[in-house]
């Protein structure tokens, strides 16, 4: 039997608006699209740590370079172009 504690709710909730798990969700995301994309080229689901270690090699540092400039603009600016629109 499970119950969730007033507790273990305020928990999850300070977890989920952290910034380090709203990064990892939005790293997360931009891997999710490179391993769509990269598998749509070659035709089969080149699968997740594919993609991931994929995404590291290729577009991490400029990812991270980008998200960072977009969120010391400030709320409303513009999100950064995908890696492959990079190209």
């Amino acid at each position: 039997m499970t119950t969730s504690t007033p507790t273990t709710n305020g928990s999850r909730e300070f977890v989920k608006q952290s910034s380090l798990y709203q990064e990892f969700l939005a790293e997360r995301e931009e891997i999710l699209k490179h391993k769509w994309i990269e598998s749509e080229r070659l035709g089969y689901d080149i699968g997740f740590e594919r993609a991931l270690l994929d995404w590291i090699r290729k577009h991490r540092d400029s990812w991270r370079a980008a998200r960072r400039a977009q969120l010391a603009g400030g709320p409303g600016g513009t999100p950064p172009a995908p890696p492959e629109a990079k190209k």
